[in-house]
């Protein structure tokens, strides 16, 4: 026999086998499906589904069984998008928007929604519009936080039944038109000048009330020096008083005559005082001071 006889018999009496070996391959490509950590993968069956597959390695059946949809579950980032609102005081604002998102059950996300980046993107512009025509244009500018979570609180509800979970609503800037913003800054001025006014007043009236506080102070000193004073020339007339009831007239000659010498030397201590004229009883001052000082002895 030739050889391409030989290798004619030889592939026959194999070709069974290796047809079967070739199923065998053909069903375990088909049948082992490795998920990335991700993604998540929608199985049909006939067009129905069948299950979702995670991430790892996952066996479905051959020939029955398809991968219809490969879903990202990372989080993702809807561009950022303008809208035109008008707030409860007919001010017309345009908010800019950004909203976070990812998918958390893919068989809803595939089977409910067709475009989901614009379902989001027109259920956010909805939304916004809606919240902001229930505030004032202040309230808008000051309230900012808590406008981002009333539209993510509302947003989420919305997108419950698609499988997605939004994770972050931004409100990136809120721009006015002309006509409000020239409003708005001869607001701001006016207020400014109010305050300044007002600073102006309360620093005057404070002024004022530190120097009356200052003039009731000062009279209260003066009238605590003057009782002090008064308290003073009282006890020392009391001592006088007693020194005179205990021994007698003298004492009080004695007290006269020693003011009246005490008189005399400051008059001569003056500055520019080189000579002293002294009337013709002071010697008799002196001599009334000694005598009664030696009396006392």
């Amino acid at each position: 026999m030739s050889p391409e006889d030989i290798w004619l018999e030889l592939l026959g009496q194999n070709l069974v086998i290796l047809l079967l070996a070739g199923f065998v391959i053909l069903c375990v490509l088909l049948g082992v499906r490795i998920v990335p950590q991700a993604e998540k993968h929608v199985v049909e069956r006939f067009g129905r589904l069948r299950a979702v597959l995670g991430p790892g390695i996952n066996l479905i059946v051959p020939f029955l069984d398809r991968v219809a949809h490969k879903v990202s579950i990372l989080e993702r980032q809807l561009p950022t998008a303008s809208q035109d609102a008008i707030t409860t005081d007919n001010a017309l604002v345009e908010v800019e928007t950004s909203v976070f998102y990812r998918i958390l059950e893919p068989e809803k996300t595939v089977y409910r929604i067709r475009d989901v980046d614009a379902a989001i993107a027109t259920t956010v512009a909805g939304i916004v519009r809606a919240e902001i025509g229930k505030m004032e244009l202040d309230e808008v500018q000051s309230n900012r936080s808590a406008l981002i979570a009333t539209i993510k609180s509302s947003v989420m509800d919305a997108v419950d039944d698609w499988g997605i979970e939004v994770t972050r609503a931004e409100l990136l800037d809120v721009n006015l038109d002309q006509q409000t913003r020239e409003a708005m800054l001869q607001q701001l001025n006016a207020e400014r000048a109010r305050r300044a006014q007002v600073t102006e007043a309360e620093g005057r009236k404070r002024a004022v009330e530190l120097a009356a506080d200052a003039q009731l102070y000062a009279a209260e000193q003066q009238a605590k020096a003057r009782r002090i004073s008064a308290e003073a020339e009282a006890y020392a007339t009391q001592v006088v008083a007693a020194a005179i009831a205990e021994n007698g007239l003298e004492a009080a000659q004695y007290q006269v005559a020693l003011k009246q010498v005490e008189a005399l030397v400051a008059l001569g201590q003056g500055a520019g005082k080189q000579t002293v004229v002294l009337p013709a009883s002071a010697l008799d001052v002196f001599a009334d001071a000694f005598s009664l000082l030696k009396g006392r002895a």
